[in-house]
């Protein structure tokens, strides 16, 4: 197996998945391309890898219709309508606002505007100036301006904390518009990152969020990011924060898998040795989130979330027909943790994939053994 890992490396730097891996019991070699013992996803019917969708990690057919509206006729109506009728304090509308706001971000990077055109995301600077006080459009105003400082600023420059410090208005005023709404101090937790909240001040503001979704699986996972030892806490912060989440959940909760995101966010540089995957704190953690998937909704808009990275754990620990499981799921979207981390989400999920296919025929399985 240790070249199957030196492969995936390769992959991972810069190299594209060219040869495909062979099917053979109790091990993985290489073949080339197109042999009839090679392992093809497809045959799971899995989507080619140009026919992901990386912009978000599940199927939601409502917001891909109107963000098509929304950016071929440039208004912004059909957005706010679909903001109004989502749940308050749901993980949806969360999960739309940033949508609706990376929408506005990307295209103003793409079109950034000059003598002869409008910029992109126009639609989103009409939206507020005409309907001031619609509390979706100041949701969406306030995310944009977080992602813009995010994608645009080096952090800890002028220009990094001037945008935060207007996103932070931002959210002040998309919360007097919609007091019991937690999005806008779930918007507030990166500025809280951003611009190192002291840990009195990041606590009551997650005390608000507690206040108004206490289950809410994206609140915890942007709140995770702060317990970090990268940022502003330590490794034992983060698994304590989510440990203790976890430990509460109510019933059907992902909040189970919670501690599997505290494990990824603290892996080692060199994360390549089998040892780490067979970890007591990786096989716990990696459990958990197993649980939680079994137990939730099938309808949980964050259960995808919990399945990609799932698919990313098991496959490191050679888990290959749970791996698979995983992928009969969540196969055609790819906007999650961990693939949108690298430079191309589609290839990062496709190699997984591949492996996951091809550790799985390698162990006896085909499409007519794989089960639901």
């Amino acid at each position: 197996m240790e070249i199957l890992w030196f492969l995936f490396a390769v992959v991972m730097i810069g190299a594209v998945l060219g040869p495909v891996l062979l099917r053979r019991r109790g091990g993985i070699r290489q073949v080339e391309p197109g042999s009839p013992d090679a392992a093809d996803p497809a045959h799971y019917g899995f989507l080619r890898q140009e026919e992901l969708d990386i912009r978000m990690p599940g199927p939601d057919a409502d917001l891909l219709e109107v963000l098509d509206l929304v950016q071929r006729t440039q208004g912004w109506q059909a957005a706010s309508q679909l903001l109004a009728g989502t749940e308050t304090h749901g993980e949806q509308r969360w999960q739309r606002v940033q949508a609706f706001a990376g929408a506005a971000s990307l295209e103003l990077q793409q079109r950034p505007g000059g003598v002869s055109d409008s910029p992109g995301g126009q639609w989103l600077r009409v939206w507020r100036a005409e309907a001031p006080k619609d509390a979706g459009g100041a949701a969406v105003h306030a995310e944009f301006l977080v992602q813009q400082a995010w994608r645009t600023a080096a952090q800890g420059t002028d220009e990094f904390r001037i945008i935060l410090e207007e996103a932070k208005e931002a959210c002040a005023q998309a919360a007097l518009l919609a007091p019991g709404d937690p999005v806008p101090y779930i918007i507030e937790l990166s500025i809280a990152r951003g611009l190192a909240y002291p840990r009195e001040e990041f606590e009551q503001l997650w005390l608000k969020i507690l206040d108004r979704a206490p289950a809410h699986m994206g609140a915890h996972l942007a709140a995770l990011h702060y317990w970090c030892e990268k940022w502003h806490g330590s490794r034992d912060l983060a698994y304590s924060f989510t440990e203790a989440a976890a430990a509460r959940a109510p019933r059907a909760s992902l909040l189970a898998a919670l501690p599997l995101f505290a494990v990824y966010e603290h892996m080692p540089e060199v994360n390549l040795v089998r040892g780490f995957y067979e970890s007591e704190v990786v096989t716990k953690a990696v459990e958990g989130a197993l649980f939680a998937v079994h137990a939730a909704r099938p309808d949980d808009p964050m259960l995808a979330h919990v399945r990609h990275l799932l698919v990313f754990f098991l496959v490191r620990c050679e888990r290959w027909a749970e791996a698979m499981h995983q992928l009969v799921h969540v196969d055609g979207h790819v906007g999650a943790l961990p693939w949108t981390l690298t430079p191309d989400p589609a290839e990062s999920y496709a190699v997984y994939r591949a492996l996951a296919v091809a550790g799985y025929e390698a162990n006896g399985g085909s499409p007519a053994t794989l089960s639901l």
